[in-house]
């Protein structure tokens, strides 16, 4: 701990505001705690010189997350016994940006079952603004309002009361905005104002009463303290001319670092899947039970990277402009999980530009600057942590959203150098940042229906994708191999109007399997990450993945994984139906439209053939949206590998075994392929799918993921270098596999492109679902091809090895297929 550090804990007889009042004659006058509660500071701000500086915010100065958010929570009880348990249960909370995001969050805690909402400067693509108002005296004053479901504002219709909360409550124009703004559209009863102090003037306390009045509605107001702030003459030109000196005598007024920079280790918080990061988009009392759960493991993950000085010394988690209440919360977890041997403090980082002067009379002491590192929209620009270098912090914990983890957040210059010249260790754990799925009032979307989850729909964790399709588990779908390979050949059905009898694999191909996933599992880890890599880099910062049922599901779990394990980035995935011969889900399509940007999407496939359901992806798209359908879908897909060539974006063009491919519903979170019959699927419904609950005991859709996603970071540095090489490439499609398809039906005499499959994947389809003829492999090929050469033995089918094949193998289905040409049990007759 730094001299001063100690000295100001032990002589605290300063206060905070005499440097500011002394120079500036500001007076602030009140109840007995205010000027504990508040010092003094000089901004750059044309508006308002002076700033209150709040000591139990946790904005500017570091204070006990304890104290910090019981002083919320503590206001929250406040509000709950001046309501009643009943309607308290039925308010909303609404705090404001940037400052009171934390500060508001915590009443509504306090409330125990209210939402929370707190407006924000962030504008979010695909969220539809339900409102917003300006702070007059801010040096940002544009505040949106972007809740996920637009019904979280219009609870009015119920006289449900709106809580608004702000740090202080200083003339009013800011709460009287807001509460116009929403009262036109949405009227209230009753409104509720909280702040920790109100320093109002007898005119706006008048003002108050009389707005109340003109909208017909109950105001009240609860603060922590009352006060009143007294502005001499010319103050504004006064303070304006103090800071202009200041800062030409000193540009940074900071104590020298150290000379050292301390090391940066990134935490895995684990955070809880589907909580949201704050209350940008809203926050329910059941997200608040999730993180409640969660909040002592996430802080013993904190705790367990800690240095062991730091665990017993004085550590800083710092919090990131709207982002308050997340490390605020994994603040008072921290400080539970260490107990009295460590000194927690919280703080957040600000885009307030405010003057630092190292004097105890002074609320801002020390400043460091660094750039914006969430791509803010209005533009580049400096941010600042005060009062953090030379407070003798022995480990620094910044928390972010994965918004902002940024290039610039790592940058030389960047918040995380900073941060290192003045501490021992520095901890980065970043917070997903919420994407929302926005509740639209469109007569269109109020129709479409919701995405099947597990467990009720798949044996895949309900995060982990939502199935844009129909349950038609009841339905008895299944025909033999046989009857329908003649009836597709025929032209009598297709083959999506009924389902293959499910493969129930022998011990033997089990263990196959096992062997083949180990095997495989860094190979795959590899391409998994760097096509998500790829997808990031081009498609980013938040696409949506969309996978293609059901190949491609698992390959959008793990690209999901992929994104959370190394970037913390909770990216929202779907499994949607396409069908050769039919087109995409146009059902499907209209359901993303309402909920996400179309130009956000990414498909996602698990490998390619000779490139069949690429063109009919691209041919679907254009038809839908020739047919009025919402436009800006790219077809473009991104698959696991690439051995025909087809696509730009992969993550090898290698054809080898992906060891989902060797099973069915077993390694595709029991879900059958997708069915389209006319019978089952109206206009406006989701292509069908049955859920195989019977199965659960073969289910290995879990382990597979599991098993992959254990070598992420083994095979971290490899992605890394592959995926810059891959970017600077030249991936356009070579078709290089539709040619050697071609080729072959001719020279087989299939003269059908259809019954020729190309690749490891598309012959271990042929083999479980399809009656095949003959398999052509590659001459040499080796370990990639043994469940294939396995699975042939089973059905009798011969394997042929050749030279000069652009895949490991290929799978040719029986041309002219009738049962007698192969026998009724569906093996191949020698000689057909």
């Amino acid at each position: 701990m730094s001299e001063r550090a100690t000295r100001e804990e032990n002589v605290d007889v300063v206060w905070s505001g005499d440097w500011v009042a002394e120079r500036l004659g500001v007076g602030l006058e009140g109840d007995g705690e205010l000027r504990e509660l508040l010092g003094l500071a000089l901004r750059r701000n044309p508006k308002r010189a002076h700033l209150l500086v709040s000591n139990v915010l946790g904005k500017h100065v570091p204070q006990k997350p304890s104290v910090v958010y019981g002083a919320g929570y503590g206001l929250g009880e406040r509000v709950r016994a001046l309501l009643g348990e009943e309607e308290a249960r039925r308010a909303v909370v609404l705090g404001y940006a940037e400052t009171a995001t934390g500060l508001g969050h915590a009443v509504a805690d306090g409330l125990r079952d209210a939402p929370y909402l707190h407006s924000t400067r962030r504008p979010v693509a695909g969220v539809a603004q339900a409102g917003g108002f300006e702070e007059a005296h801010s040096h940002a004053t544009s505040h949106l309002l972007l809740p996920e479901d637009p019904a979280l504002l219009a609870q009015g219709a119920d006289a449900s009361t709106l809580v608004l909360v702000d740090d202080e409550f200083s003339t009013g124009n800011t709460v009287l905005n807001t509460i116009r703004a929403l009262h036109e559209t949405h009227p209230r009863d009753r409104y509720v104002i909280v702040a920790l102090v109100d320093m109002r003037s007898p005119a706006d306390r008048d003002r108050l009463t009389a707005f109340a009045t003109e909208i017909g509605a109950r105001v009240d107001l609860v603060t922590r303290s009352t006060g009143t702030v007294t502005l001499p003459d010319g103050v504004l030109e006064r303070g304006q001319a103090l800071v202009a000196a200041q800062e030409a005598e000193a540009a940074d007024a900071v104590p020298e670092a150290a000379g050292h920079a301390a090391p940066v280790t990134r935490v895995d918080l684990a955070w809880p899947a589907g909580v949201p990061d704050g209350g940008r988009h809203g926050f329910t009392p059941a997200h608040r039970a999730a993180l409640e759960a969660a909040l002592p493991d996430l802080a013993g993950r904190i705790a367990g990277a800690l240095d062991g000085g730091a665990r017993r010394g004085r550590v800083l988690v710092l919090g990131f402009e709207e982002l308050m209440y997340a490390p605020l919360r994994l603040g008072t977890a921290l400080e539970q999980a260490l107990g009295a041997d460590a000194e927690v403090r919280y703080s957040t980082t600000t885009r307030s530009p405010v003057l630092a002067v190292d004097d105890p009379g002074y609320a801002i002491r020390t400043r460091l600057v660094f750039p914006a590192h969430d791509t803010p929209t209005d533009g580049p620009g400096d941010r600042y942590a005060y009062n953090v270098a030379g407070a003798g912090f022995d480990a620094v914990v910044a928390v972010v959203d994965s918004t902002a983890d940024t290039p610039e957040l790592h940058s030389p210059e960047g918040l995380l150098a900073r941060l290192a010249a003045h501490t021992g260790q520095v901890l980065l754990a970043v917070v997903p940042s919420y994407t929302p799925t926005p509740v639209t009032h469109s007569q269109e979307s109020a129709v479409l229906p919701e995405p099947l989850r597990g467990p009720d729909f798949s044996s895949y964790a309900p995060e982990d994708v939502g199935w844009l399709l129909q349950d038609l588990s009841d339905t008895e779908l299944e025909a033999p191999t046989e009857e329908r390979e003649e009836a597709i050949q025929s032209g009598g059905a297709h083959y999506a109007e009924s389902l293959p009898v499910e493969y129930q694999p022998s011990a033997e191909y089990q263990a196959l399997f096992s062997a083949a996933l180990e095997a495989s599992a860094a190979r795959i880890a590899r391409a998994v990450g760097t096509v998500t890599e790829t997808v990031l880099a081009e498609r980013g910062p938040r696409p949506v993945l969309v996978s293609l049922a059901r190949a491609g599901t698992p390959v959008g779990v793990l690209m999901r994984r992929w994104a959370r394990h190394r970037h913390g980035l909770d990216l929202p995935h779907y499994a949607i139906s396409i069908v050769r011969g039919r087109g995409i889900d146009a059902t499907a399509l209209r359901w993303l439209a309402a909920h996400h940007d179309p130009a956000d999407v990414v498909f996602v496939d698990g490998w390619t053939g000779k490139g069949a359901i690429t063109r009919e992806l691209a041919a679907a798209i254009e038809e839908f949206e020739a047919s009025g359908g919402p436009t800006g879908f790219d077809p473009e897909i991104a698959v696991l590998a690439d051995p025909g060539g087809c696509v730009r974006t992969y993550g090898t063009r290698e054809d080898f075994l992906i060891p989902s491919a060797c099973l069915n519903s077993t390694v595709s979170g029991l879900i059958s392929r997708t069915v389209l019959r006319a019978d089952l699927v109206g206009p406006n419904d989701f292509h069908g799918g049955k859920f195989y609950r019977e199965l659960a005991e073969s289910d290995v859709s879990v382990r597979f993921l599991d098993t992959v996603a254990a070598r992420f970071d083994e095979v971290a540095g490899q992605v890394e270098d592959e995926a810059k090489e891959l970017l600077a490439a030249d991936r356009a499609p070579t078709w290089e596999g539709w040619a050697a398809v071609e080729r072959i039906s001719e020279e087989y005499g299939i003269h059908d492109v259809n019954l020729v499959k190309p690749g490891v994947g598309e012959t271990t389809r042929v083999l479980l679902r399809r009656v095949p003829w003959k398999i052509l492999a590659q001459r040499g090929a080796g370990a990639d091809l043994t469940h294939i050469r396995l699975l042939a033995k089973q059905r009798g089918v011969p394997v042929e090895e050749v030279d000069d094949l652009p895949y490991s193998c290929v799978g040719l289905i029986h041309p002219r297929y009738t049962r007698g040409a192969t026998g009724a049990d569906g093996k191949a007759v020698k000689g057909a």
